[in-house]
């Protein structure tokens, strides 16, 4: 990813939109701390496409209805030299 400092990206913010969109996110420093990501609007939209909630998505899990074994070991913990 490609770094821009911020007064660079304000002044060529048309180049770094249009790099954003050709080549991948473009990342802004400020005082040399990354600050923020440029992404392309197709990139963005992929990353806030509607994701199902945790509940509906363990549920469409292949592993969906195996039984679990959830009872507890109840031999007594191994004793250790300090």
């Amino acid at each position: 990813m490609r770094q821009w400092q911020l007064q660079q990206a304000k002044a060529g913010l048309s180049k770094l939109v249009k790099l954003a969109a050709r080549e991948g996110p473009q990342e802004i420093t400020l005082h040399g701390q990354p600050a923020a990501v440029i992404v392309s609007r197709a990139e963005y939209e992929r990353m806030r496409s509607a994701r199902p909630p945790l509940a509906e998505f363990l549920r469409a899990s292949p592993l969906a209805g195996m039984e679990l074994d959830l009872e507890r070991d109840a031999s007594p913990p191994r004793d250790i030299d300090l």
